[in-house]
């Protein structure tokens, strides 16, 4: 009961203080619409594979690319709580750190579905008619997405001293994340060889089912769905067992 109780103060926390940051509220609803008007507007392909508008393909990249970037910050959380002690105090209390970060993760995954929600809200600016079974079933790729990225960002915020070290790392890990998993093109269009990079991404996947759940039959998957939710599955179990591994063995 006790581990269950720290992992629920611990999520618990971190949505309070993400609803608390005004900042990261607002640029929530500014960032996705900066993507999906000027950049979808700029390039502005006529048509995609299978005569999809472009603003309209990149949709799903945007929404997986928000709860990447999301993710990834919320490992910086670790960094703070280092250096105002916090993490010192929670490593101390009489529960499993495996609990305590789970209890994070959870957290942080949460804050990066909310705002990864928001994303949805601008469907009718591409023409998209997202209806709510839609947006629902979402839901579960987009936790899975989360689940990971926030593991992998708590990852290496326990390996790192300083936040100038992380915003180094994060960037080094985000961009090819984002950029290889097809988000802003198709991989049909890519070299052979880039192909074969970006099968190791787990973004692929995700992105590959979230556009199979927004777009419907106007996409046609790369992967089948069962095997994107599959290999989801299974790099989120992976990394939080690492991840419980590394931040057992922190100090």
């Amino acid at each position: 009961m006790s581990d269950l109780r720290a992992i629920y103060t611990l999520w618990l926390r971190e949505v309070k203080r993400y609803g608390r940051e005004k900042t990261r509220l607002v640029s929530s609803f500014v960032q996705p619409l900066l993507w999906l008007v000027i950049f979808g507007s700029g390039i502005r392909l006529s048509s995609i594979g299978s005569g999809i508008d472009y603003q309209k393909f990149i949709f799903p990249g945007i929404v997986g690319q928000t709860l990447l970037f999301t993710s990834m910050f919320m490992g910086i959380s670790v960094i703070w709580d280092r250096e105002f002690g916090f993490l010192k105090e929670i490593l101390v209390a009489p529960v499993s750190r495996i609990s305590v970060f789970v209890g994070k993760m959870l957290g942080g995954s949460t804050d990066a579905v909310i705002q990864g929600t928001f994303v949805f809200l601008y469907s009718f600016v591409v023409g998209i008619s997202l209806d709510v079974r839609g947006f629902i079933l979402s839901l579960p790729v987009m936790l899975l997405i989360t689940f990971g990225m926030v593991s992998v960002g708590l990852i290496l915020a326990s390996l790192m001293e300083s936040l100038e070290g992380y915003g180094v790392i994060q960037t080094f890990v985000n961009l090819p994340l984002f950029f290889l998993s097809g988000a802003l093109f198709p991989l049909s269009y890519v070299p052979e060889w880039l192909k074969w990079v970006s099968i190791i991404d787990p973004l692929t996947y995700g992105v590959d089912a979230l556009r199979t759940m927004i777009l419907k039959g106007a996409w046609t998957p790369i992967f089948p769905l069962y095997y994107n939710i599959s290999v989801l599955t299974g790099f989120d179990v992976a990394i939080i067992l690492i991840g419980s591994f590394v931040f057992a063995r922190t100090r």
